[in-house]
């Protein structure tokens, strides 16, 4: 699996100083996009690990491999939904930030 990306975004994106309010929106937007995606191929990844596991040699493993398995792939779960979580405010602080764009702009 490669790095996400979205089609043609080099040239589409253009940072520099100047950047205006709709520049900065687009590419927020943009950002909570790519970090979605690389949290997809994390959740996406664990599910892969589980089903190796629980595979064809399922019954060779001992019961603390299937544990310590568990609680790595908790952890790793749990610090992905911390990471959604943190992505719901920066996409909630953005709608806000457009309706006041909106407002000021009429």
């Amino acid at each position: 699996m490669g790095m996400p990306n979205i089609p043609d975004i080099d040239s589409k994106i253009k940072i520099d100083f100047d950047i205006d309010i709709e520049g900065a929106i687009n590419t927020t937007i943009l950002s909570i996009a790519l970090e979605e995606l690389g949290l997809a191929h994390i959740i996406n990844a664990e599910g892969e690990k589980l089903q190796c596991f629980l595979g064809e040699d399922c019954k060779l493993h001992c019961l603390d491999d299937a544990l310590k398995l568990n609680e790595d792939v908790r952890r790793t779960l749990q610090t992905v939904i911390k990471q959604e979580m943190l992505l719901q405010f920066k996409l909630e602080n953005l709608m806000d930030l457009c309706d006041k764009y909106k407002h000021h702009k009429k």
